[in-house]
């Protein structure tokens, strides 16, 4: 997938004290460096299973929640934002979660050159910065070359699942993923926890859209 524009910016949100120590002394235990090459996901968790990639985690709360529930699966989290990183850093050490880990760094980069092709079960993406001015739609991540790319990564009859309290960026996604050959839309199988974006939409008066496609066998 060629890299050119991001689908997110770095904001200079602030850290709390909390959580810059997390960051200092939990990354190097519960993070995973980012490198240009490929995971070995028996080697970080120890064991073989099912392995679901979060693109985008925000503060960890549901992240945390989803892998407290499902301790037969491993989950890796990505997030670019500093204080998100050290909230999920300091939650997976207060639950004793071993099926959690976290890379801070670009999705689509970690997707490209960490994650071996047809490896995943799952990829979650719930509520991605939904840009709304129209001229900024370009940066929505949900594109067909990104639809190609997590393909590539999901083993078949895994699944994307989306959530969006964004109307027209749930439009947009259903578009894009029904139109790449690989993806087929079904009915989404299990709930998952609010998420504090979703909360937020949902204050605001949208309409919160989760959408599940699976990848074709």
């Amino acid at each position: 997938m060629k890299r050119g524009i991001r689908s997110y910016v770095l904001r200079q949100g602030r850290t709390t004290p909390a959580q810059q120590r997390a960051l200092d002394g939990l990354l190097a235990i519960h993070g995973i460096a980012y490198r240009q090459e490929l995971l070995q996901p028996q080697a970080v968790f120890g064991r073989s299973a099912p392995l679901v990639l979060e693109i985008g985690s925000g503060m960890g709360e549901t992240t945390a929640r989803i892998a407290a529930a499902q301790p037969e699966t491993d989950f890796i989290a990505i997030e670019v934002h500093g204080p998100g990183v050290g909230s999920l850093l300091r939650r997976i050490d207060e639950r004793g979660l071993k099926n959690l880990r976290v890379i801070r760094h670009d999705a689509v980069e970690v997707l490209e050159h960490m994650i071996p092709d047809g490896s995943l079960a799952g990829i979650h993406l719930f509520f991605p910065d939904p840009w709304p001015k129209k001229r900024h739609h370009k940066r929505r991540l949900v594109q067909p070359a990104f639809a190609e790319l997590a393909a590539r990564k999901l083993a078949p009859g895994g699944y994307l699942h989306a959530a969006t309290d964004w109307d027209d960026y749930a439009a947009q996604i259903v578009e894009v993923l029904s139109a790449a050959p690989d993806f087929e839309r079904v009915a989404a199988p299990t709930e998952r926890p609010a998420t504090k974006f979703e909360l937020r939409g949902i204050k605001l008066g949208h309409s919160v859209r989760d959408l599940f496609f699976r990848k074709r066998s």
